[in-house]
């Protein structure tokens, strides 16, 4: 905004801009804002023309609050002394004491009929079309107002579904995330079994929609449990809990209580373009340390590194339909609290690793069927 287009603005709202920059309004600023306009019709020149002084400077020193105020110049010889009182007194440094936009009309519509000109008078058509804006203006305030808070919470959203919300916050606030270690987690591999056989027989958009459908069902259950979905990478799902806020020793039971979840849910879920074919979920777990950390500026991801990743990721590779391997290194935490079936696998061959003792989690001893809790009405597609 030019300088010159300040000159109209009162003290209080130089003094104190909105967001991007934006002048704040208020009535009383209006108010101010009118006696500028009157000093112009009065004078019949532009705002503060006999100061003498560039527009910059005026900002400045009406910005300021000098003592006295800085204001137009208009001298009693061309101003009468009812107009000059309403100028005066609708310019006053401070907002409280200036005059209501009622008391201005009253004041000149008394002026209009002590001259006979009640009726078509220019000053009260004028007062008329800034009253109307002043009772306008606190309503247009507020709906942009609320526009502004319903436009955030939608970004709050979807920068929440890239982050979890502490690191989000953080980021928000213009803070550094530093890389951090986290000394036990669970982490969760799951893929769907033949998808590159499904791929084949169905067209992208086809593909696109299971995709969508199944990771929305997937998405309301995660809420359920105290675990974050780090990424999907085409039809992989990867899930971690006990970062980035720590909960002891039961990020493996609630991995644990969520992949079962996960597999009792594909009995209820329909592939719209194959209403016949039942999806199979192929899962795996392990716990241990792991880094996690924020990659990227333009567009930043929450991503976990290290060995406990890549031995998860072999859990799902080498486990079969339908079930859910995991390393000892879980099985020992299940146990130690108790609650969960398992069985023994055996010794199975890790790429990179040699071998590693794995087990099946088979169910919890809450539920006979093995699953310790069904879906709350999940969402079918049909």
């Amino acid at each position: 905004m030019e300088k010159h287009e300040l000159l109209w603005t009162a003290p209080e709202h130089l003094r104190s801009t909105g967001p991007n920059g934006f002048l704040r309004g208020s009535q009383e600023g209006d108010a101010f804002s009118f006696a500028i306009v009157l000093q112009e019709i009065v004078l019949k020149e532009s705002p503060y023309f006999m100061n003498d002084t560039n527009a910059e400077d005026i900002i400045k020193r009406v910005e300021k609050g000098e003592r006295p105020p800085y204001r137009p110049i208009v001298s009693g010889a061309n101003c009468p002394q009812e107009i000059n009182f309403i100028m005066t007194s609708c310019w006053a440094e401070s907002p409280a004491e200036r005059l209501k936009f009622a008391q201005i009309r009253s004041y000149l519509r008394q002026l209009s009929k002590s001259s006979g000109h009640e009726k078509n008078n220019i000053i009260d058509m004028l007062i008329e079309r800034m009253e109307q804006h002043a009772q306008n203006l606190e309503t247009s305030v507020e709906e942009k107002t609320q526009a502004l808070v319903e436009e955030k919470k939608k970004t709050d959203q979807l920068l929440y579904s890239i982050l979890p919300k502490p690191i989000a916050e953080q980021l928000k606030r213009g803070e550094s995330i530093p890389p951090e270690l986290y000394d036990n987690v669970t982490i969760y591999f799951g893929d769907i079994v033949e998808f590159t056989t499904l791929s084949a027989a169905s067209s992208p958009t086809d593909i696109v929609t299971l995709m969508n459908d199944l990771y929305v069902q997937f998405d309301e259950i995660i809420l359920q449990f105290d675990a974050y979905k780090v990424e999907t990478i085409g039809d992989c799902y990867v899930i971690v809990s006990g970062l980035p806020r720590r909960n002891g020793q039961h990020h493996a039971s609630e991995i644990a209580k969520l992949a079962l979840t996960l597999r009792s849910a594909m009995s209820t879920f329909k592939v719209r373009h194959m209403p016949e074919k039942v999806l199979q979920l192929r899962i795996g777990l392990n716990s241990g340390p792991c880094v996690a950390g924020v990659v990227g500026i333009a567009t930043p991801r929450y991503c976990l590194f290290g060995d406990t990743v890549n031995v998860a990721s072999r859990m799902e590779s080498t486990g079969e339909p339908m079930k859910i391997q995991m390393t000892q290194t879980t099985q020992s935490i299940l146990a130690f609290l108790g609650g969960f079936h398992m069985e023994l696998r055996g010794e199975v061959p890790v790429k990179g690793k040699g071998t590693l003792m794995t087990f099946w989690l088979l169910g919890t001893n809450q539920s006979d069927e093995g699953e310790l809790l069904a879906v709350k009405n999940p969402p079918r597609h049909n």
